[in-house]
């Protein structure tokens, strides 16, 4: 299995608009992130977490190939915002979207003309299955859900055999945490390194990989607040790293 990291920023991506701090003036190409999503590759299949605003952009420097699922978190923009370029991967057949039923009502508001009973041409050509926190199958590929809440908002997270992908974590309830042993790769979110009232901030980040104990973790959805990427990285202890776009791990 691999897993291609394809945004590792926060909202905001980094550089931020209008920031003239060092990690946003940086020339180094692992201080450029854009907004958080992985493609994970296994057995000849291709699965997305998350369809970021800068989808499009991530998807240029990779083979154009079928995408055999989509796994959404949740609503909230930076998660969702490029579904609309989705539309040339619909060559290939229908898009299946796995999306909770809130995120499932969500997009059919925000994207009413992808669900009309009578759809125009060149629209993306998506299909939601709604579900919960059941696991599912894409093909023959066991997909757990894992319940995250991000603040008072209850999202997903996903294991994949022995890799687990969970974003814009603050808590996770202890009955799910049994979900999550014996990982090769545990990749997880770590905001900045203050507190932040819905997302995990680096050392309570680094608590939650202490709890789950995977082999290697590795940390995304980086603001720029974080610092720069070399300065940061020497301080992590042995297998936890700071991810960045374009990195490729295997299992």
């Amino acid at each position: 299995m691999k897993i291609t990291f394809l945004g590792t920023g926060t909202s905001f991506g980094v550089p931020v608009l209008g920031c003239q701090c060092a990690v946003c003036k940086s020339k180094d190409p692992k201080d450029k992130r854009l907004r958080s999503s992985v493609l994970i590759e296994k057995s000849g299949k291709q699965i997305l977490i998350d369809v970021t605003p800068d989808f499009r952009e991530q998807m240029m420097r990779l083979p154009f190939r079928k995408i055999d699922g989509v796994l959404i978190s949740h609503e909230h923009y930076d998660h969702v915002g490029g579904m609309d370029d989705l539309r040339p991967f619909g060559r290939f057949g229908e898009i299946d979207i796995y999306a909770e039923q809130n995120v499932s009502h969500a997009l059919h508001n925000r994207l009413p003309y992808c669900f009309a009973p009578q759809k125009y041409a060149g629209i993306p050509n998506l299909k939601i299955i709604e579900i919960d926190c059941t696991p599912f199958k894409i093909d023959e590929i066991e997909i757990i859900p894992i319940r995250v809440m991000h603040f008072n908002l209850p999202i997903l997270g996903f294991r994949i055999s022995n890799f687990a992908y969970l974003t814009d974590v603050k808590t996770i309830p202890d009955e799910e945490l049994h979900k999550l042993k014996d990982l090769d790769i545990l990749v997880v979110s770590a905001l900045r390194r203050s507190e932040h009232i819905s997302h995990q901030n680096l050392d309570q980040a680094i608590e939650l990989i202490h709890k789950i104990n995977p082999q290697k973790a590795y940390l995304t959805h980086l603001s720029h607040q974080m610092g720069l990427y070399n300065d940061i990285n020497k301080e992590l202890e042995k297998d936890i790293f700071f991810a960045y776009d374009g990195m490729e791990v295997r299992i």
